[in-house]
């Protein structure tokens, strides 16, 4: 792991737990101590962190991360969940994405999926999204419609939300939506850190036939601060083998299919 990928690691923790201690951070990490203690000094440099007797713990700023701090933890497991997402596509569907490391994947997978991009005489995939950095990867793929919903950047996103999003979604009809979350919990449903974000993508899901949640399994059984949907309202979720059995067996429970990328 180079040191970008460390401090995009320990960044994500920070904002899941609240704090990290040196010992712990080692464990996880797989680095030495004197390392781990030069990254968080780095990171209280640059405000990100507050340095404490052995750890560090959340600022107010590392609450909910810059996309850009997000891209490389759990890279392989979100390269995984993306391709088994972009599987259940079919040509002519019209398919929705939020904003999102792992939405950005299944993104990724759709614009390289060999037999889509060789259709000719069938109508390509549409896709409608509320994030520019999503366009703009799947503009240049001519097998894909790209449709932008419109709406105020949020810059740690990328995401658009707000009454210029809310008008164009609720003009339309959707096949599939996959939705990136912050959370996803047997009782509180898929959740957000923003609650603007979380309107918009609740709009989304509301819209489309049906609604799969695309989240590696550190998302599963935990709480963000705005709720997306329920649990009730999703048909399926894509997630890695990571993921706790019981918790795994709670969203069977309710109905949901768990679908494990490998």
């Amino acid at each position: 792991m180079d040191r970008h990928e460390r401090l995009s690691a320990l960044l994500q923790i920070l904002a899941e737990r609240g704090k990290i201690g040196v010992d712990q951070a080692v464990k996880e990490l797989g680095a030495s101590a004197a390392t781990i203690r030069r990254d968080l000094t780095l990171l209280q440099e640059q405000n990100l962190a507050a340095r404490t007797h052995g750890g560090a713990v959340a600022t107010s700023v590392s609450y909910d991360l810059p996309l850009r701090f997000k891209t490389s933890r759990f890279a392989s497991q979100k390269a995984a969940i993306g391709k088994l997402a972009a599987a259940m596509v079919r040509p002519g569907q019209v398919v929705a994405l939020n904003g999102g490391t792992t939405t950005l994947e299944v993104g990724r997978c759709l614009a390289t999926r060999p037999d889509l991009a060789g259709q000719v005489h069938t109508a390509p995939v549409t896709v409608v999204t509320n994030a520019v950095n999503v366009a703009s990867e799947l503009l240049v793929r001519p097998h894909l419609k790209v449709v932008v919903t419109g709406g105020v950047v949020r810059a740690k996103s990328f995401e658009l939300f707000g009454p210029l999003a809310s008008s164009v979604i609720e003009q339309l009809s959707l096949d599939l939506v996959f939705l990136g979350v912050d959370g996803l919990d047997p009782d509180f449903g898929a959740s957000a850190h923003s609650d603007a974000e979380a309107k918009t993508n609740a709009e989304l899901a509301q819209a489309a036939a049906r609604r799969v949640v695309v989240a590696d399994s550190s998302k599963m059984a935990v709480k963000a601060f705005a709720r997306i949907c329920p649990v009730g309202d999703l048909d399926a979720i894509i997630t890695d083998q990571g993921i706790d059995p019981v918790v795994k067996r709670r969203f069977e429970d309710a109905n949901v299919k768990v679908h494990l990328a490998a």
